[in-house]
């Protein structure tokens, strides 16, 4: 038996598991699966095509002690994977909605807390944690029993080892491991199956060689990069983004 509330917005050819909760401020677009058990709660936007497995739960209030009840959402882009037992919180006042993207995976046991900002293709294994305010961009691949800081933020493309701390910043286009989370390399393989050039990743390799393999400070490093490598997107995404590192920024390579 399903509860599922008359005023729900479902759209064509969705299918309902037994024993589903639906309540009365939610949209769930064409073609998407809720699976036995799952519980859809006020505000959460599920998008077309999607896969909520049993046991998760969408839109469940923020765990934030100054959350006194406002309305906000939590939306869910298209064809996106939600695995057993995930845990994804609305939003707050401060940013109102918590996102993810389109063709997102999220493995079992996955929580997304409030007001995160999860960005298209992103897969994240089984156990992450993520608490609020976190920000993931595009093609970020987290390993299962991750632990994130609040207000952390991953730039694309990056991928990072399973059971990692994340206090920190990472930047964009490399892989993270060890403790206290450190560069480890450039995610050539995830750039090439993602269409980037051997010119390009080379181009990438230079500049983390600078930045986080030679033991300059961060300040001189990046002065480095500037004068001496050619400007390009990649360049400018990469100093762009430490720059706007409010937590600052992970560990460079470190020899065990």
């Amino acid at each position: 038996m399903n509860n599922i509330h008359t005023n729900a917005n479902i759209g064509k050819n969705v299918e309902v598991g037994s024993f589903v909760t639906i309540e009365e401020n939610v949209v769930i677009g064409d073609g998407t699966w809720i699976g036995p058990n799952a519980v859809i709660l006020n505000g959460s936007r599920i998008g077309k095509n999607c896969k909520v497995f049993p046991g998760a739960i969408i839109g469940s209030i923020p765990q934030d002690l100054k959350f006194a009840g406002e309305d906000s959402t939590i939306e869910i882009g298209n064809n996106t994977i939600v695995r057993e037992y995930c845990t994804l919180n609305r939003g707050t006042k401060a940013n109102e909605k918590t996102s993810i993207g389109n063709n997102v995976l999220l493995m079992a046991y996955v929580h997304v807390a409030h007001d995160c900002i999860i960005g298209n293709n992103c897969i994240l294994a089984n156990g992450v944690n993520m608490a609020g305010h976190i920000e993931l961009e595009d093609h970020v691949i987290i390993g299962g029993m991750t632990a994130m800081h609040q207000f952390v933020k991953v730039g694309e493309h990056s991928m990072i080892g399973g059971g990692s701390l994340v206090r920190k910043d990472v930047p964009p286009y490399i892989k993270a491991a060890r403790e206290p989370l450190s560069y480890v390399g450039v995610n050539s393989i995830g750039l090439r199956r993602r269409g980037f050039t051997n010119e390009q990743i080379n181009h990438i390799l230079d500049i983390y060689r600078i930045l986080f393999v030679k033991g300059y400070s961060l300040n001189k490093a990046k002065a480095i990069v500037e004068t001496t490598i050619n400007a390009t997107p990649e360049r400018e995404k990469i100093l762009n983004f430490i720059e706007a590192a409010d937590r600052g920024i992970m560990k460079g390579f470190r020899n065990m």
